[in-house]
């Protein structure tokens, strides 16, 4: 059986940078500069998004997929769901209309 996530539409979804920073990395054992090192990318890039300052990137999504055995999905959905989010809030689009498509 599948069971949705439910979640309040007033709470930001969580960057992946927080589960990485705050669960993933912790679990493996190792530190933020061995996996800076396993991913291929410097530490500075890490930091940041470990820190919330820069996102996931599909480039990275994937790095963090191989890593860690789950897949680029993952991390690219995180992402997609937190600047989408963020997004929402932050963009008029009031003058936008909303048109459908006509019938065939």
């Amino acid at each position: 059986m599948v069971y949705a996530a439910k979640y309040s539409k007033n709470r930001c979804p969580a960057h992946p940078g927080a589960l990485l920073r705050d669960d993933v990395i912790p679990a493996t054992g190792r530190t933020k500069v061995e996996i800076s090192r396993l991913l291929g990318i410097s530490r500075q890039r890490l930091y940041d998004i470990l820190h919330e300052k820069k996102p996931v990137s599909a480039a990275i999504a994937v790095r963090l997929g191989k890593l860690f055995g789950d897949g680029a999905g993952v991390w690219t959905r995180m992402q997609a769901a937190h600047d989408t989010w963020h997004a929402e809030r932050t963009e008029d689009v009031r003058h936008i209309p909303t048109i459908k498509a006509k019938a065939a």
